[in-house]
Parts: C-alpha cells; structure tokens; sequence
C-alpha cells in the first residue's frame, strides 16, 4: 500500500468559477459482470437440442452412405445394409477402387471446398480459435459425403471424426444464420460436434469430454450445459432407434491385480511414445506429398496406391475396420494377426491421410493401439502368468492409451473407451494407462496429433486450461490506497505546479477530481492539465466523460473487462455504500503485478514444513514471511 498523498493544491483565490462545461454527471459507470446462467442459455440449450436430432440424422445418413459405397464399390450391389470391404472377392480391383474414390475426393476438394481435407476436428479447432466458429455452410454437405467416398472405397479411415465434424458444421450454421455472438456460435459448434460423435457411439459422457478438450476451450456452464444436453439427446435418440448395444463387443472381465495394474500403466507410457511417432510419421509424409510437383488434388490418388497395395495383402485394413477392434477386445486374434494388422493399418493409414483425403483418426488409432496391445498382453502372459494380465483389457488400455497420447484428450479417451465397451472393471488400468500416455506423450512431443498442423501455420493453440487469475482476486487486494485527488474547483495552473512539484503522488497518469464534498464527478489525466489549456480554467471543466468506476469488492477480471469496454487505463475504486468516495485508485499496471503471486505459486519452491519437529516454528515464520 502506499502512504498518504500530499493534500491537493488549494483553489486559487479571486479566479471565477464558471459554470461546469461537462456532461451531466448523474449516474457512474460501474462493471456489469454477467451472469453464469441466464435465459440465453435456456435458448442455446434448446437449440443445442434441435442440432442434436440433426447431427443425429446426419451420422445415420453417413453410416448409410458408407455403407452404400461400399457395397457398390467391392461388391457391385445397391444395398445400404452393412458390409466390409475385407469379405470381398474384388481380386485385383481392390488396387483401383481406392484410387477412384480418392480422385473423386480430390475433385471435391479442388471445386468444392479445401477444408474437407483432414480428419475433420484440426479444422474445427481452428475456425473456433480464429474464425469465430464460422464454418462455410458447404461444409455440411461436402465433408460428410468425401467421406463416405473415402471410407466407401476402402478408405482405412474412421466416420467419427467426419461425423463430428459435420454436427459441428450444423451448429455453427444455426449460429451464422441467428443473430448470437461468437461465444454462442462456439458452444452451438462443440454442441453439434459432441452430439455426432454421441449419435455414432452412443458415448454422451466421453462426448462432452472431448467437446472441453478439443473445442470449446473452457469449461463454464453457459457453455457446457448446452453441449452436454446436445450429447445426451443424440445419445437418446440412438436408443430409441434400437442401437442401445455398445459400440465395441467386449466380454465382461475381471478386475486387475496389482501386478496386472501396473503391466497396463507401463502399457501406457509405450503407447505414448507409439503415438509421438505416429504423429510425427504422418507429419513427416504430408511434408513428402508437399514436396510432389502436382496440385494437390492428385494427391489423395497417389495416397490410395499405398491403400490398394496395403489392401490386396490384408484386407482386413481397407474400410472403418470396427469389426476388428470387436476381435481384438475379444480375443479372437493371434498375436502373428494381431502385429500383422496394426502394422499394416497404420502404414495404410498414414500415408493416406498424409496424402489430404479425407477421414477420422480415432478407429484407425485405436485399431493400432488395440492390437498393439493386445499383442503385448499375449505375450505378457506367455512370459510371466505370474502378473494375470488379460490381453483383452490389454487391447482395450492400449486402443485408448495411444489416442489420448496422440490426441492430448485424456478425460475423453478413458471414458469413451468404457462408454463403447461399458465394461465397468477396465475403468482403473483405463486411467492409469491413459495418463501415463499423456505424460509421455507431453514430455516428447509439443503439439498433439490435433494441433501440429495448426501450429505449423503459425498458430497458438491452447493445451492447459486454468482458472483465471485475475477473477480469483479482488479489487481490494490490488488498488492503490489512498487515491491521490484533485479539487473540482481548483484551476489548471494550480494542479500544473502540483504535476511538476515531484510532490509524492505527483507523478500519477490519472487522478479522479472530487467536489467540496470529497464526491467523484470524473477522472482527469496528465495530459488533461499539461495541454493548452488556460490556467484559470477550473479543474472541473476538463472532465469530459461520466467517471468508469469500479467496487472494491469486484474481481479483477471484471476490473479488467470494464476498463476495455470503457476505453480507459485506470479505475477510480469505490464502495457500494458510498459510490462516490474514492478510497483507492486501480490501474493497468495494478493488473499485471497481480499476476506476480500467480508466478510466485508456480515457480518459487520452498519448504512449507521442516524436516525436524525442532524447527516447525522456524518454518512456519519463515513461510509467514
């Protein structure tokens, strides 16, 4: 705190005090913080439902669409019944098909719209991170059915992300059509997105979970509350379709033992170097595909060769592959399979999505994943019995484990695991494996599977979320006391011999301008009484504004908030019983030293308590200190 200021400069003697030049002063401009929930969100949250049976649709129009595709493509039938390109007898044409569908997709992508290349959720993050989550309205159409074409002709690509990336596209188009702001149009976009991926998996909890992770950037309830009741009616709706079955078969499994537990965290933590690899694999041949002298519309073509090639040797790899995440949770695959297809997959994969096609991530990572853990598991138990490790939950940690590594979504990737298995006992080596990918997977690489692309165009993408600073701290605790003011009725010449004294408290940028009643009627600066004013004008014709004030109980981010919106460096500080008595003085520069006890918590270790009960008392005083 700083000491009393000298008292201002009395009003100078025999100058006439003309009438105020100065707007009414009747009311003050204090902070209007809003409201957590009010009846804006009962509206998003409505509309968040009506995007939920969209999104719900549009994923039962795309699992459709792929289906159709794929039976036309390899088996030369108009059916929409569900079928896999691994059971065909295409021969030779499986070397072809890929590269059709992948020309048509690059023909959409050149004359449509570029952005339906990717896996779908990079391009939703960046148009909420710096394009106010406005997504072009083709994109609702365009990325769903590229997707299909990809995936339909064997594309080994997954329909979540695409399906997420459509709801999002429904929900921002709902935000653009609406007069809403861009906050509103970023929750109704993670809203459509969480309630696609619910609608295709059934998974609501996991869904919202990754809408805060990946999307929304925050966890407020004038945003979650929309999201989460989007998911849980897309969720709804596919029950009351019939599809109340999990996601993936799993049979039900015993709980870990303590030996078994700690063989999955250590499965974990490879998995977590397996997805920095699988990121930076895919990063490194989008870069050699950069380097092709063709348009990048031929590029999903040459991809496709690597699908054909991949494909006509295990065909297990060509499609969405769901039904080989099924053998593996079940245990239906030999460990000989088992390396075979996450060898084969991920190689696939790769360079088809380096390419520029379009297509999800997460079934081919947990198809890698999943078999690489399992595989892990087979011999774990081959090797040491001893530790009673299951290769099914194997499977099921290391499906998870990679993702969260690669992805950064650990919350979602532990829940989503449980919700498509519902297997209550794999929720404990979920959490430990999941974390300890997360942890590796943080300390080797910067940027997640996610964020890489967006970083590489010079982006910043948020990866840590914590409260914020300033809102956790009053205005009290970081005002000025006491404010030094000025007289109302002094003049200009006056208050410039005080400026230029060097007097404490002179050299202030602000000062608030106080009637014979010590009342506030406005804020003047230096630059007010050193202009070109004449000397006999009284102070309170400089006024030119109603005083932006702040209470003392006020937080500082409604401080902050208030001086932006009011175009001002500094806050006269009141309180609410006397509005107008300046007890103390807010700036710019009160705000950043605020942050210093935020560095301190973060940087500067110390030891709260001493090693010997000697010196308990010592260390106490030292921390008081």
């Amino acid at each position: 705190m700083k000491g009393a200021p000298p008292a201002p400069p009395a009003a100078a003697e025999g100058i006439p005090v003309a009438p105020s030049m100065g707007p009414a002063l009747e009311d003050l401009r204090v902070p209007t913080p809003g409201a957590a929930v009010d009846r804006r969100v009962v509206l998003l949250s409505g509309l968040a439902v009506a995007i939920a049976g969209a999104a719900f649709l549009a994923a039962e129009l795309l699992t459709a669409l792929i289906a159709v595709i794929t039976n036309l493509a390899f088996f030369g039938r108009l059916s929409a019944a569900p079928a896999s390109p691994a059971e065909s007898h295409a021969g030779w044409l499986v070397l072809l098909i890929p590269i059709a569908g992948a020309l048509v997709v690059g023909v959409m992508a050149r004359y449509g719209s570029q952005a339906i290349r990717g896996h779908g959720i990079p391009e939703a993050m960046e148009q909420v991170l710096y394009n106010q989550s406005r997504i072009p309205p083709r994109m609702t159409l365009l990325k769903p059915l590229s997707s299909a074409v990809a995936i339909g002709t064997g594309g080994p690509f997954g329909a979540e992300g695409p399906i997420i990336a459509t709801g999002g596209a429904l929900g921002s188009l709902v935000g653009q059509v609406l007069r809403i702001t861009a906050d509103e149009r970023k929750t109704l976009l993670a809203a459509g997105a969480a309630a696609g991926m619910s609608a295709t998996f059934g998974s609501p909890v996991s869904a919202v979970l990754l809408a805060i992770e990946l999307l929304l950037f925050e966890y407020r309830p004038r945003s979650v509350i929309p999201v989460a009741l989007a998911a849980a009616a897309a969720a709804a709706a596919r029950f009351m379709a019939g599809q109340t079955a999990p996601a993936f078969e799993m049979p039900a499994v015993a709980p870990s033992t303590g030996p078994a537990l700690a063989f999955y965290i250590a499965l974990g933590a490879a998995l977590g170097v397996a997805a920095m690899g699988a990121t930076r694999a895919i990063y490194a041949i989008e870069e050699a595909f950069e380097r092709i002298p063709l348009h990048w519309m031929w590029w999903p073509a040459i991809g496709a060769v690597a699908i054909g090639v991949v494909g006509y040797f295990a065909p297990r790899t060509l499609g969405v592959g769901y039904d080989n995440i099924d053998d593996m949770l079940s245990g239906r695959l030999a460990l000989g399979a088992l390396l075979s297809l996450s060898l084969m997959k991920f190689i696939s994969w790769s360079i088809a999505l380096g390419s520029g096609t379009s297509g999800g991530t997460l079934a081919p990572l947990f198809t890698v994943g999943g078999g690489v853990g399992a595989a892990l598991g087979l011999v774990a138990g081959a090797l040491w019995p001893s530790l009673h490790v299951d290769a099914r939950v194997a499977a099921l940690v290391g499906m998870a484990a990679i993702f969260a590594g690669a992805s950064r979504a650990l919350l979602a990737s532990v829940v989503f695991a449980f919700e498509t298995t519902r297997q209550p006992m794999g929720l404990l080596p979920l959490l430990g494996g999941c974390s300890a990918a997360f942890l590796v997977s943080s300390l080797l690489m910067r940027h997640s599977i996610m964020t890489e692309k967006l970083a590489r165009r010079g982006a910043r993408v948020l990866a840590e979320y914590a409260a914020d600073h300033l809102a956790l701290l009053a205005v009290r605790d970081a005002a000025s006391r006491p404010a030094v003011t000025l007289a109302a009725d002094d003049t200009v010449a006056a208050a410039r011999t005080f400026l230029l004294s060097q007097a404490e408290g002179s050299r202030h940028q602000g000062f608030p301008v106080v009637d014979e009643r010590g009342e506030l009627i406005g804020v003047i600066t230096q630059r007010d009484v050193l202009g070109p004013q004449p000397g006999e004008l009284r102070l309170r014709h400089l006024v030119r504004r109603p005083p932006a004030v702040v209470f003392e109980d006020c937080s500082l981010r409604e401080a902050a908030d208030h001086m932006v919106t009011e175009g001002v460096g500094r806050l006269p500080v009141v309180s609410r019983e006397a509005p107008r008595k300046v007890i103390g003085m807010l700036t710019r520069s009160d705000l950043l030293d605020a942050h210093r006890s935020r560095l301190d918590a973060a940087q500067r270790a110390e030891q709260a308590i001493a090693r010997r009960r000697g010196d308990l008392s010592g260390a106490a005083g030292g921390a008081r200190a």
